[in-house]
């Protein structure tokens, strides 16, 4: 017999009616068999991933680029700048909605997924809820977004970062500390420093933090024994402060840092990372090290400006929290660093200033166990 795995369980009855039926049964599990097949090789790649190159090859296999003939943007305005209560009906056309219906486990890509033969009826019901629920949230002030930005002189120091306190470039402001990729089947092994110019060239670096959430504990408190209705409004400031990140990220690259003014792109564009620029969080596969976002806020005054803080392992509150790094270098794209080996976990220690084991536990998912 064939065993079918189904990662949806609202898909599990069209699977079984397939399976039923005389003339689709051969021809779905020949596929689903081909599927399987792929998925084992990819997995052996990963497999195979697991070698290591040495941390001095990688750094030689680092991004190739000729900043001699390359002039990093200036931001139009470098200072720190907050955003206090800025308007939700300007993030509205920000949402990303398919990891909305995600959350609630249905399947599909937003708007397909309104009209999908197995999970469409109920994705149209959850939607419609949703959009009500998203105009009480904004004609009823239940959520505040706050958000603040700013940017830095800034030069590569091997795999770290060196911000400046001015354009002078003489007076260290703090250290950004970053990994390297190091699997052995890589020809360019990326580090975010790779894409901040050497000392010999003027280069910048930003970085934000928003938030919707400091009032989120009193909005709840309106569906209190409402599990339904909680998960909603959860939902809604994920989206929604996902949405702010997405839209001041925009505005960077338009006005505050202005390398792309002439951008107009479409939502789809957007979700689809269709610009200049990325903005990787601290604690996610392009620098895993969640501890990097102290430096962060300190840098910000976030946690004044927002009312978003750091937990002592580094985890934001309030949940509806993003953080991360603004960078402009035209080849800069999101990867994940991977598994480090021993030799890069000993030189990050060294670099940060820690014990290796004070380390390894900030690095718990880059370190081979």
């Amino acid at each position: 017999g064939s065993t079918i795995y189904v990662t949806d369980a609202s898909r599990s009855v069209g699977i079984v009616s397939t399976l039923l039926s005389a003339e689709t049964r051969d021809s779905f599990i020949d596929e689903t068999r081909a599927d399987y097949a792929n998925v084992r090789s990819r997995r052996e790649a990963v497999a195979g991933n697991r070698e290591k190159q040495s941390l001095a090859r990688a750094r030689e296999r680092a991004l190739a680029w000729d900043w001699e003939n390359y002039q990093p943007p200036v931001p139009n305005d470098p200072c720190v700048q907050s955003f206090k209560s800025y308007a939700l009906d300007q993030l509205v056309d920000y949402i990303d909605w398919s990891p909305f219906f995600r959350t609630w486990d249905l399947a599909g890509k937003y708007p397909n997924i309104l009209s999908d033969p197995v999970v469409g009826t109920a994705a149209s019901d959850l939607f419609q809820d949703a959009q009500t629920m998203l105009e009480q949230i904004i004609d009823g002030s239940w959520l505040t977004a706050n958000g603040v930005i700013g940017f830095w002189s800034a030069n590569r120091r091997t795999d770290d970062i060196q911000l400046w306190r001015d354009n002078s470039r003489k007076n260290p402001l703090v250290v950004l500390h970053h990994l390297r990729q190091q699997s052995a089947t890589l020809e360019t092994c990326l580090c975010l420093s790779d894409y901040v110019a050497p000392a010999t060239r003027e280069d910048y670096l930003g970085g934000f933090v928003v938030t919707v959430g400091p009032e989120i504990d009193d909005a709840l408190k309106r569906f209190q024994g409402d599990d339904y209705n909680e998960i909603l409004l959860k939902a809604l400031a994920d989206r929604l402060v996902e949405a702010f990140a997405e839209h001041l990220h925009e505005r960077v690259r338009k006005e505050f840092w202005g390398y792309a003014a002439d951008e107009a792109l479409t939502n789809a564009q957007r979700i689809g990372e269709a610009y200049q620029g990325i903005r990787p969080a601290p604690g996610y596969p392009s620098c895993p090290d969640h501890s990097e976002k102290e430096v962060l806020f300190e840098l910000l005054g976030a946690s004044e400006v927002t009312g978003a803080s750091l937990t002592e392992n580094f985890a934001m509150w309030p949940a509806a929290t993003i953080a991360g790094w603004y960078f402009s270098h035209p080849q800069s794209r999101y990867f994940g660093v991977g598994k480090i080996a021993d030799d890069q976990l000993h030189d990050y220690s060294s670099r940060k200033g820690l014990e290796r084991n004070e380390a390894s536990k900030w690095l718990s998912f880059s370190v081979e166990i």
